[in-house]
């Protein structure tokens, strides 16, 4: 193994714990930025351009049919192909957390719609489904099963928010692990199934997954509601018959109890696993080759690179698997940079040195999120890591094509801004910052009607001030359309300053000026 740092040229500011890394035809894409997009990029989504030790991040176009996909963090990823050795395939994104600290239960495909040298164009569509439909959550992985010639996708663990009816002020955005269910997703009908498995007794996040033909190996994984990490390998196995699919969960030994580890594939049965916690202030230093075969699982311990002194010393890491045996790490800067939230970033590369020379370029095969940014959260390891995932696919390897950014089309055909009411006027061709506390979109709030829906401060009439203070207090707020649930706290309306007229100044007394001989006539009658 091999570890070599890379310096950040461009954007750097946008790689951030929490991201994710798409390949598509031999490049590799950034996706999940920290923030909304900004108009120089309002897909959200990066060409991660490494050569020479130097990386560097140029805008992604969407097509013009697509629907908008918000800058996710943490969302559950896997690659869909008609079949195990296809050439042509999509990702599926689902899941994961918005700028908003919302989280989302939508599922999107993308998929590379046209290449030229100089620009990469996706499609992205949201797809609807019917059935059990999971939960909004994160920190869970999804995968693609094969079995009798049919596909699904397999959906397992994560957290999500406490049910508002659960919720107290003090702990507003508490999280707890999901239920152990199992969730199958059959996209050709748009349908969904979940499936209780008397195996599964503890919900589980940041695990690790990894799919090859009809069968899923989960490993490791934090349990909130026990406060551990589970040393069990679990084992499932999806059956695909013309009738009801059948799911069975075999746990074998030889687990590993360890949470937000990395997986990278090397070869068609081997992969290796990186890094991860052992508690939530111990890293684990150390990794592991995991093979496959014969439908069974092999997990041995494998010489560790020369981890630098900062990585060793430094209390959260984050990365992505990158593919053909390559990981992008990152380590907090600690102040230590010109920018306050840059971090340092490694390439870490598994395969030996003669596979390593034969690739000239970073491809990556499928991936889960890191951890969560240590700045929104309280300690990174128990509340907010992520775990990687991988599938036991591999990608041809192309030498990366640049292009510049000054080749740029219109950068405002898409992006995202909540329609909030009726009379909302936020338009993404137009907005601009409105009061000082926004950055990169319009301030919001939360109404709590309901399940709660997003409004903007903007077209509530809300004061820069009365917005800080409901940011900063708990209490319950309701837009103008729900302000009659509640009559504690209600929708500043705008008061209309009354004119006041001005005041007449008072009219001086007129004085009579007396001549001396008159005051002298006036003193002696006075006297006589």
């Amino acid at each position: 193994m091999s570890l070599q740092m890379v310096s950040t040229v461009s954007n750097s500011s946008l790689l951030q714990p929490g991201f994710s890394l798409l390949n598509f035809d031999g490049h590799v894409f950034f996706f999940g930025q920290k923030g909304w997009p900004k108009r120089s990029c309002p897909t959200g989504v990066f060409l991660l351009d490494i050569k020479q030790n130097e990386l560097k991040m140029k805008p992604a176009f969407f097509s013009k049919d697509s629907c908008y996909l918000p800058p996710l963090r943490y969302p559950a990823l896997c690659t869909l192909r008609s079949d195990a050795r296809a050439d042509v395939y999509q990702y599926i994104i689902h899941g994961g957390k918005t700028p908003n600290n919302d989280l989302s239960d939508k599922i999107y495909f993308m998929s590379l719609v046209s290449k030229t040298s100089k620009k990469m164009t996706f499609q992205c569509i949201e797809k609807d489904l019917g059935g059990d439909v999971p939960e909004a959550r994160y920190g869970h992985t999804i995968n693609v099963v094969h079995s009798r010639g049919k596909s699904m996708s397999v959906l397992f663990g994560g957290r999500s928010y406490t049910p508002l009816a659960q919720r107290t002020t003090e702990k507003w955005n508490s999280v707890v692990d999901c239920l152990p269910s199992v969730f199958l997703i059959d996209f050709e009908f748009g349908c969904c199934t979940s499936y209780s498995l008397p195996e599964l007794q503890d919900g589980l996040s940041f695990h690790v997954s990894i799919a090859r033909d009809d069968t899923i190996y989960i490993l490791g994984g934090y349990s909130l509601q026990n406060n551990t990490r589970s040393p069990n390998l679990y084992k499932l196995k999806i059956d695909l018959p013309l009738g009801s699919p059948a799911v069975t969960c075999t746990i074998l030994p030889g687990g590993i109890s360890v949470s937000s580890a990395i997986v990278t594939q090397i070869s068609d049965t081997e992969f290796v696993l990186v890094g991860g916690y052992h508690s939530e202030n111990q890293k684990r230093l150390m990794c592991n080759t995991i093979v496959l075969e014969d439908n069974k699982i092999e997990i041995v311990e494998s010489v560790s690179p020369e981890w630098t002194p900062d990585i060793k010393h430094c209390r959260t890491w984050f990365g992505c698997d990158m593919g053909k045996g390559s990981v992008l790490l990152g380590i907090p800067g600690a102040n230590k940079q010109l920018i306050p939230d840059a971090n340092y970033f490694y390439i870490l590369r598994c395969k030996g040195e003669e596979d390593d020379k034969e690739e000239e370029s970073i491809t990556q095969i499928c991936s889960q999120t890191s951890s969560e940014d240590p700045g929104d959260s309280t300690p990174f390891e128990d509340s907010e890591e992520f775990c990687f995932t991988a599938e036991a696919n591999s990608f041809d390897v192309d030498d990366a094509d640049t292009y510049n950014e000054d080749d740029e089309e219109d950068e405002s055909e898409t992006g995202y801004w909540i329609t909030c009411c009726a009379s909302c006027n936020i338009d993404i061709n137009t907005w601009v910052p409105f009061y000082s506390t926004e950055l990169n979109k319009p301030a919001m709030i939360l109404c709590s009607s309901g399940a709660g829906h997003w409004v903007h401060a903007q077209c509530m009439d809300l004061s820069e001030t009365m917005l800080l203070r409901l940011s900063e207090a708990n209490v319950k707020y309701f837009c103008n359309k729900h302000i009659d649930l509640n009559k504690g706290l209600q929708t500043p309306q705008k008061v209309v300053c009354l004119k006041k007229q001005p005041m007449k100044p008072l009219r001086k007394k007129k004085t009579m000026k007396l001549s001396a001989s008159t005051k002298k006539s006036f003193l002696r009658r006075l006297f006589e």
